[in-house]
This record gives C-alpha cells, sequence and structure tokens, in this order.
C-alpha cells in the first residue's frame, strides 16, 4: 500500500457556494482559514444551504486580501463585499441555534436576493466570542467551529469514492455515476489509502498538523446535487443509505478538530496516529 498523501485541499469561502481548490492552507482552531466564514440568511434570520437553494452551488465566492470576497454568478454581474465592520452584529440561527454575526451592506443582499429570488442577506462571523462549540457529545472542552455544519474540518479519501461508485454502477440508478468528490464538499482528500480506512482512524497527522477524528460524516441531500448545474438526482443517499449507514444516517468522510494550528499543503504525508 503507497504512503496515504493529501490530495486536494477545498475551502468554501461563503457556505453552500461553490468550492475553490487551493494548494495549501492554514488550520485554525475552527476551520481552514478563510473556510465558511460568510453565510447566507433569509428573511427570518436563518443560514440557507444547498439543502433548499440547489442554485446556491452556481455562485462562487472568490477571496480578496483583507478578507473581501468577489461574488459571482451565470447571469449576474460580480460585487464585491468588504469585511463588515464588527461594531454592530444580528442574531441569526443556525440549525435551530442562534449565533451572532455581522451583516454585510445592503449591496450584497440586494445581490443575493436577485440571485435567490427571495430576501436574503450575507452575514460574516470572525470574532471567537460569536464561534460556535462544536457538539458537546462529540467535543473535547473549548472546541469551536465557523458556520461548517458541526465540525471544524471534513476529510475524504479517494479509495472510499472509487468504492462507492462501484457500489453505485450495481445499484438502482447506475447512470448517475460516477460522481465526483465534489458532491461531498470535503476540506480535505487523502489518496492512496484502502476503501473506507478512514472508518477506523482516530487521530492522523497532516503535514505538520494534527487532527483529532470526531465521527463519521453523515450525509445529506446536497450530495445529490451536481456541482455544475445544481440539478438533483437520486445519488449517492440510495447507495450509501444501504450500505454505508451509522447511528441511522448514511455517512460519507470523517469529521476532524484540529489539535493545534499549522499548514497543510497538497502533497503533505498523511500519518495514520491512532
Amino acid at each position: 500500500m503507497p504512503t496515504p498523501v493529501l490530495r486536494s485541499v477545498h475551502v468554501h469561502p461563503v457556505k453552500a457556494m461553490r468550492a475553490l481548490d487551493v494548494t495549501e492552507a492554514e488550520v485554525q482552531p475552527w476551520g481552514l482559514a478563510g473556510d465558511r466564514r460568510w453565510a447566507v440568511v433569509d428573511a427570518a434570520g436563518k443560514v440557507v444551504t444547498q439543502r433548499r437553494h440547489p442554485r446556491m452551488a452556481l455562485a462562487t465566492a472568490l477571496p480578496l486580501p483583507g478578507g473581501a470576497l468577489t461574488l459571482s454568478a451565470p447571469g449576474h454581474a460580480p460585487l464585491t463585499v468588504e469585511v463588515p465592520h464588527p461594531s454592530s452584529t444580528v442574531t441569526i440561527e443556525i440549525f435551530d441555534k442562534p449565533v451572532e454575526a455581522v451583516p454585510a451592506g445592503p449591496e450584497a443582499a440586494d445581490w443575493l436576493s436577485a440571485r435567490l429570488e427571495g430576501e436574503f442577506r450575507l452575514v460574516h462571523m470572525d470574532a471567537p466570542e460569536h464561534r460556535r462549540p462544536v457538539d458537546p457529545d462529540y467535543a473535547l472542552p473549548g472546541e469551536t467551529v465557523s458556520f461548517a455544519d458541526g465540525y471544524p474540518l471534513l476529510v475524504t479519501t479517494t479509495a472510499s469514492l472509487d468504492a462507492l461508485n462501484s457500489l453505485i454502477a450495481q445499484g438502482d440508478h447506475p447512470d448517475e455515476g460516477p460522481l465526483p468528490m465534489n458532491r461531498f464538499r470535503p476540506n480535505l482528500v487523502v489518496a492512496g489509502t484502502s476503501p473506507w480506512a478512514e472508518d477506523d482512524w482516530t487521530r492522523l497527522a497532516v503535514g505538520e498538523v494534527a487532527f483529532r477524528v470526531a465521527r463519521p460524516c453523515g450525509r445529506c441531500v446536497v450530495t445529490t446535487t451536481d456541482q455544475l448545474t445544481a440539478a438533483r438526482g437520486k445519488e449517492p443517499l440510495r447507495t450509501l443509505a444501504r450500505h454505508r449507514r451509522s447511528d441511522g444516517r448514511a455517512i460519507f468522510g470523517q469529521n476532524l478538530v484540529p489539535e493545534h494550528t499549522g499548514t497543510v499543503r497538497v502533497g503533505d504525508e498523511v500519518k495514520i496516529l491512532d
């Protein structure tokens, strides 16, 4: 078996918008630098994602120096959004839990509302006191996360994707495969393992950074969304539900919590510590 290596690194500047491929990223306690520090909220202040609005997959947020963003989407002129001043926050809701965030200006709200056909705002999280606690059932004291679903990072493996695509090819909807890795919106993708090897990981090191494996990642309808077209199908949820379940949930990948800060780079050796 070859030595596992970090195949790719991905950040999502705005939660639920298109992922960006990067060659390296700084690992902060609450996730990769620049990953899911922004989110879109509806008129009720609830964070919205591709679960409700699959067309968010077609929007791109490109980071600029200083933390600003350029938003772009087919049919809409690009918009540059500056980091809002943290003097005033609003209470928003993510997965039924309140959290403080800083709203961006009205131009961003107008851009999103036109793109998603409703009333939406862009919000930013950066102050440490506004970060969310990791699920206490799977966290150590003081562990936090930004706007990611529940944990600072998500790791997947190319071997497991190959195995899943083989199962899809034998299932009810073989025409939907093979699926690309972007369906699963990971931060780190590891090559050089056996299929489903990550099931047995409890700690790993990627280059200079060590991580604790918190739990398998439960998958939702977002994985059925083509990240290039926003069209939805049945896979991979149909196959995962049959072959890959844990605690009643379809699973793929593992949620990670950093044990310390550092930088991860494409090509880094991946060591399984426990």
